[in-house]
């Protein structure tokens, strides 16, 4: 079922996008189009495909969980403005 206008107006005003009426006509062919290529790709039979999380079967190559960095909390505490028990101390933004 194509779109009209007044379709358009209401879901770019739901998007809160500003949309001139100069550009209605453009932009309702472009979701139409879209809308006919989702209604070709449901009309493809796909019994007997199992899901696939990714387009490749790749195998995904794992790291050893392994800490590779120093902790350097003292030295970045060192320099900020407040910290107290090893945390940051900021100005309250909400009362």
């Amino acid at each position: 079922m194509p779109l009209s206008n007044e379709q358009v107006k209401h879901l770019s005003r739901l998007a809160r996008l500003s949309l001139p009426d100069s550009r209605l006509d453009i932009t309702r062919n472009c979701l139409n189009s879209i809308f006919e290529l989702i209604a070709q790709m449901q009309a493809v039979d796909t019994t007997g495909i199992s899901p696939m999380s990714h387009p490749q079967e790749s195998a995904t190559r794992l790291r050893e969980d392994v800490v590779t960095e120093t902790d350097r909390s003292v030295a970045f505490q060192a320099v900020a403005p407040q910290t107290e028990a090893g945390l940051y101390l900021v100005p309250k933004v909400i009362e």
